[in-house]
């Protein structure tokens, strides 16, 4: 059984400039086909525009407001809102408030998946 503890997972910056924390990865439990993290993003910090390959990723919203554009649409997200991201699709949220979220990716996220340019 792995059961891991949101506040003792150590905080680090993504590829896209938000920070995370792991909440379950390959880098801390036996994981095959996920991840879930823990991101935030500041007020006037938004995150680089990309994508990912291979990865299908959902944000649930727990705090804060922001705007999250996917493949050029963009929609004010709240908490509450559930947000899927498909594969290829370019993405950005910015926070009007900070914004925290859950970010769960399939497969597992991973910095050699996230693409700045096509």
């Amino acid at each position: 059984m792995t059961i891991n503890q949101l506040s003792q997972q150590n905080p680090f910056t993504t590829k896209d400039g938000s920070t995370i924390r792991s909440i379950l990865d390959r880098t801390n439990a036996p994981v095959q086909n996920q991840s879930l993290a823990e991101a935030v993003v500041p007020v006037g910090r938004p995150t680089e525009r990309h994508y990912h390959k291979l990865s299908e990723e959902f944000y649930f919203i727990l705090e804060g407001q922001g705007t999250m554009e996917i493949d050029g649409e963009n929609r004010t997200v709240a908490p509450g809102d559930a947000i899927l991201i498909p594969p290829g699709a370019w993405h950005q949220i910015t926070a009007s408030q900070t914004l925290r979220f859950l970010c769960c990716c399939a497969p597992p996220y991973s910095h050699e998946d996230t693409y700045f340019t096509a």
